[in-house]
C-alpha cells in the first residue's frame, strides 16, 4: 500500500464529505471547484498554514506533533476509528505486521466453550476467524470445516453466495466489514497476506472497490445484527465486541438474544439438532 497515496486519498475523503456552512466558515465568493472543503479552509480549522497542510496531505510533512492531528481530526469530525487510522498512516516508521501465527490462548477457548448457549468468535487480524463456539459455526458458516486461509469474516460475508442470504441487511454488514479492512490496512500497510486478501476481493466480488474507494474505517464494538437461518428462521441478535487484555489484535465477538425470545428459542433448537454434527473448537495456524 503506497501510505502517502493513502493519506491524501483519506483526507481528500474527509473533507469533501464537510460542507463549509456546516463549519461557521464565511462565504469568500470563491468558485468552488470541489466538493466539501479546500485545503485552505482545512488549514484554517486546524490553526496551520495552507503550505504545512497541503504538504501534509501529499505525505511530505514529516511527522507531524499530537497536537496537530487532534487539531486536524476535530477540523475533519473524524470519529475514534478515523483517528485511529489518520494516526496510523502518518506514522513513521510504518507499523510492521507481525510474522508469527496467531494463536488464541487456552482461557479464550475455555469461555468460547462457556458460551455455548449464544454464537461466539475470536476475529483475528484480516478478520481471520481464529476460533468460533458451535453455534457460531451453525448460523454462520463452519469455519472449522474450511482450509486455515479460508477462515475470514470478509471473504465469508464478501464470497460465500450463501451469506448473502443468511445475512440479514448484507450490503451494510458488508460495507462495514471492508471498513475494518481498512483500518487494518492502515495499521499494517505491509501485511502481503491482506494485500493478497483485498486483491482476492477486488477480482471476486463486485461491489467490494465502491466500497474500498470510499475509505471508510470501521472499529466494531457493539451493535444488532440479523440473520436467516435455513432450519429456523429469523434470529436477531445484540453483539458485542471486546478486545481480550494482552491481545490487542484479536477481537472476541458475542452474539447475544433477548431472553424468551424467539431467537433464544430457535438457537435452543439449533443447539439440539447440530450438537451430534458439529463438535469442539478449533485453534487457528492463521
Amino acid at each position: 500500500m503506497d501510505r502517502s497515496r493513502e493519506l491524501a486519498d483519506f483526507l481528500r475523503s474527509r473533507r469533501a464529505r464537510i460542507t463549509p456552512d456546516r463549519t461557521g466558515l464565511p462565504a469568500d465568493g470563491r468558485a468552488r471547484r470541489v466538493p466539501g472543503l479546500r485545503r485552505d479552509e482545512v488549514a484554517r480549522l486546524a490553526g496551520v498554514s495552507t503550505e504545512y497542510y497541503t504538504r501534509l496531505e501529499q505525505g511530505r510533512a514529516g511527522n507531524p506533533s499530537p497536537e496537530v492531528v487532534e487539531a486536524l481530526a476535530r477540523a475533519l469530525e473524524l470519529d475514534l476509528a478515523e483517528r485511529e487510522h489518520l494516526t496510523d498512516l502518518l506514522a513513521r516508521p510504518a507499523r510492521r505486521a507481525p510474522v508469527s501465527p496467531q494463536r488464541v490462548r487456552p482461557g479464550l477457548h475455555l469461555m468460547l466453550r462457556t458460551l455455548d448457549h449464544v454464537p461466539a468468535f475470536v476475529v483475528g487480524r484480516r478478520t481471520d476467524i481464529l476460533a468460533a463456539n458451535r453455534l457460531a459455526r451453525t448460523v454462520l458458516t463452519d469455519f472449522e470445516a474450511l482450509p486455515v486461509p479460508q477462515r475470514n469474516l470478509a471473504r465469508y460475508y464478501l464470497l460465500d453466495p450463501a451469506a448473502r442470504e443468511r445475512t440479514g441487511d448484507w450490503e451494510q454488514i458488508a460495507a462495514e466489514t471492508v471498513a475494518m479492512l481498512r483500518l487494518e490496512a492502515g495499521r499494517y500497510p505491509g501485511d502481503r497476506r491482506l494485500a493478497d486478501l483485498v486483491g482476492e476481493l477486488t477480482l471476486r466480488c463486485p461491489e467490494f472497490s465502491t466500497w474500498w474507494n470510499d475509505h471508510r474505517v470501521l472499529r466494531r464494538t457493539h451493535g444488532s445484527k440479523r440473520y436467516h437461518h435455513p432450519l429456523v428462521g429469523e434470529l436477531h441478535f445484540s453483539y458485542e465486541s471486546l478486545q481480550p487484555p494482552g491481545d490487542p489484535d484479536q477481537t472476541l465477538c458475542v452474539y447475544n438474544v433477548e431472553p424468551g425470545s424467539p431467537t433464544e428459542e430457535a438457537l435452543r433448537l439449533l443447539a439440539d439438532w447440530t450438537a451430534p454434527s458439529v463438535t469442539g473448537n478449533y485453534e487457528s495456524t492463521l
